[in-house]
């Protein structure tokens, strides 16, 4: 890919805690001709079943939902501190309602995968679906916890294996 490189993510030297959550990551899922984005920090990653892998939560309203639902594929996109008005923007605005590609200007990239990435990002985790399960079936939640869902909109957690990184 053009002007990055593709790296082992154990490579990445980032404090993931400060890229995810307060950084953010632009979520895309979909393929270059048909594809949404959304900015999340409720989003992990570590190490299971033997892989890298992200832990990537997503309310069943949003509508890149329905693109993760379709594919099994989506890449975390991490940006400059000079891209923060978009990830407002893409955080903030529905994808169903607002033109997300012609307004944040971002140019897509295809990935081998199918994928769609964006090439204003400075951190690219691509990532295939390996598991999916709805939060409202969990058998236990702090109370503490509750209060994010006290319209019943619970997310729905998808655990990724991190199949690719790229770094600019």
């Amino acid at each position: 890919m053009n002007g990055f490189n593709a790296i082992n993510p154990e490579a990445l030297s980032d404090n993931m805690f400060k890229l995810i959550a307060k950084d953010w990551t632009l979520i895309a899922a979909g393929d270059p001709n048909s594809y949404n984005m959304m900015t999340a920090n409720w989003v992990g990653v570590g190490f299971l079943w033997m892989k890298n892998v992200a832990f990537v939560f997503i309310r069943p309203s949003r509508y890149t939902y329905e693109f993760t639902e379709k594919l099994d594929t989506m890449t975390l996109n991490f940006f400059t501190d000079e891209y923060r008005d978009i990830l407002n923007i893409c955080g903030k605005e529905s994808g169903r309602d607002f033109n997300k590609m012609t307004e944040c200007n971002l140019t897509p990239i295809a990935l081998n995968d199918g994928g769609v990435a964006f090439s204003e990002s400075r951190i690219i985790l691509n990532c295939k679906k390996m598991c999916a399960v709805n939060l409202d079936t969990f058998d236990y939640f702090d109370k503490s916890v509750l209060k994010n869902y006290a319209n019943g909109d619970y997310h729905k957690m998808y655990i990724c294996e991190i199949t690719e990184a790229f770094v600019k």
